[in-house]
C-alpha cells in the first residue's frame, strides 16, 4: 500500500501528541560530566547489607561519585520529612533504602519515582535475575522501588529454652502461654518493626482467617486474637532491637521473629547463642524485602547515576556482601549467589549461628507476600488504634 505525504505528516503528528514517556521510555538518561555527591537514607536497617557494596561503587566510579553520605532513621518519620522537603523544593534526599513500611507510606502520598518500565533500559532484566519470591515482592513497589535484598522472614517464635518448658505449637497454645505468663511475651510495634509486621501479615494464615489479603473485612480472628494477646502484653517496643535486648537480659521470655532476627543478635552477643526457634501449626512464610527508591524531585544525573549504582547492587559479586551476619538471612535477592561467594566473616557467621532446619522450612512452608502497600497502610493503622491503643 502507497503511503502519501499528507498520511506520513499526519502520523508523525499523531506520534509528537503520545506522552514523552511513552516515546522515550526506554532509553537511558545521560550519565553526568562531572562527579554528584549522593545522600543515601536507610530506614530499614539494610546498610548493614548493603553500605560495603555502596562503598564499592565509589571506589569503582570515581568518575560519576565524588562523596556518599549516609543517614538512619525510623521508618515512620521518613514520608513526612520526604514530604516537606519536595514541598519546598528543597531536597537533601536522593536514594532511599526502605522496608515495606516506608515503601507503602511514600506510595500512599505520592513521593517516589517511578522507576519502571520507564528507566527499565537502565537497570538489569529483573525477571530473569531475581529469586521467584523477590521478583513477586517486586510488585509491591507499584513500579516505584527496586528489590536489593530479599529473604523468607517468618513469623518464627524465639524464646529461651531454659525459661519456656513447653513451647507453643499453635497459636491458640501461644495466647494461652501468654495469659499464664504475662508480660513474658512480648512483639514490637508492626510498623516499625520486621518480626512485628511478619507475625501481624502472619497470622491470618495461622488462625485459618477469611482472606489473609484482607486486613479490613478478612481478618476477624486475627483482631479478636491480637486483642485478647494485648492483655497480656506489657508494652509495645518501637523497634525490634529493643525487644532482643530485653529477651537477651531476661526480661521476656518469647517473641516473635525471623531468620534474620534470630541469627544476628546472637551473632553479636544480644541474644544468647542458645536461643531457640520454632514454627507454629499451619506456618506460612511472609516474605520481606528492601527496597531502593527514589523521591521526587531528583535531577536526571543524579537519578542516572542511581540507576547505574543499582545495576551495580544486583550484580552477584555485590549481593554475596548482603549475606552480612545473618541479619537478612539468606540476603541475595538474585540468583546463583551462594554462600561461598560471600565474605569469610559471613560465611563463619552463619556456621555458627545458623540453623540446620531453615533449609528444610524454607523448601517446604508456602512462602507468601506481604499486603499490597495501600492494604498494609490500613493495617498499621488498625493495629495502632484497636490493639496498642486499646485499654486493657
Amino acid at each position: 500500500m502507497r503511503i502519501t505525504r499528507r498520511q506520513a505528516i499526519g502520523g508523525l503528528a499523531a506520534v509528537a501528541t503520545l506522552p514523552a514517556t511513552r516515546l522515550f521510555a526506554q532509553s537511558k538518561l545521560a550519565l553526568p560530566t562531572s562527579p554528584v555527591a549522593l545522600n543515601v537514607a536507610d530506614v530499614a536497617g539494610n546498610l548493614a547489607l548493603t553500605q560495603t557494596a555502596i562503598e564499592n561503587y565509589a571506589k569503582a566510579k570515581p568518575e560519576l561519585v565524588s562523596k556518599i553520605t549516609f543517614t538512619k532513621a525510623p521508618a515512620p518519620e521518613l514520608p513526612g520529612k520526604l514530604k516537606a522537603q519536595q514541598a519546598a523544593n528543597r531536597l537533601d534526599i536522593d536514594l532511599v533504602l526502605t522496608g515495606t513500611d516506608a515503601l507503602s507510606a511514600g506510595l500512599e502520598q505520592d513521593l517516589w519515582v517511578k522507576l519502571l518500565p520507564d528507566h527499565s533500559a537502565s537497570l538489569p532484566d529483573l525477571a530473569a535475575i531475581y529469586l521467584e519470591p523477590a521478583h513477586r515482592m517486586l510488585a509491591l513497589g507499584k513500579d516505584h522501588g527496586v528489590i536489593v535484598t530479599y529473604y523468607p522472614s517468618g513469623p518464627l517464635l524465639e524464646y529461651m529454652p531454659d525459661r519456656v518448658k513447653k513451647v507453643p505449637a499453635t497459636a491458640e497454645e501461644l495466647l494461652a502461654w501468654a495469659k499464664e505468663n504475662p508480660n513474658k511475651f512480648l512483639y514490637a510495634r508492626p510498623a516499625n518493626s520486621g518480626p512485628g509486621r511478619t507475625f501481624l501479615m502472619g497470622l491470618p494464615y495461622l488462625l485459618g482467617d477469611a482472606d489473609p489479603h484482607d486486613p479490613v473485612k478478612g481478618w476477624d480472628k486475627t483482631w479478636a486474637y491480637l486483642k485478647e494477646l494485648h492483655k497480656y502484653i506489657e508494652y509495645y517496643p518501637t523497634g525490634t532491637g529493643a525487644l532482643m535486648k530485653e529477651l537477651g537480659e531476661g526480661t521476656r521470655d518469647m517473641t516473635v521473629s525471623t531468620t534474620g532476627w534470630d541469627i544476628n543478635p546472637r551473632v553479636l552477643g544480644v541474644v544468647p547463642k542458645e536461643a531457640a526457634v520454632a514454627t507454629l501449626k499451619g506456618f506460612h512464610w511472609v516474605a520481606d524485602a528492601h527496597y531502593m527508591c527514589v523521591p521526587k524531585g531528583i535531577a536526571d544525573e543524579k537519578l542516572a547515576v542511581l540507576l547505574d549504582l543499582m545495576s551495580f547492587l544486583l550484580t552477584p559479586e555485590q549481593q554475596a556482601f548482603t549475606y552480612d551476619k545473618g541479619y537478612f538471612y539468606p540476603g541475595p535477592a538474585v540468583k546463583d549467589v551462594p554462600l561461598s561467594m560471600a565474605p569469610q566473616e559471613s560465611q563463619d557467621a552463619i556456621a555458627e549461628f545458623g540453623r540446620k532446619e531453615y533449609a528444610d522450612w524454607i523448601a517446604n512452608n508456602p512462602v507468601e507476600i506481604p499486603l499490597d502497600p495501600s492494604a498494609m497502610v490500613v493495617a498499621f493503622r488498625r493495629w495502632d488504634e484497636e490493639v496498642a491503643g486499646k485499654k486493657s
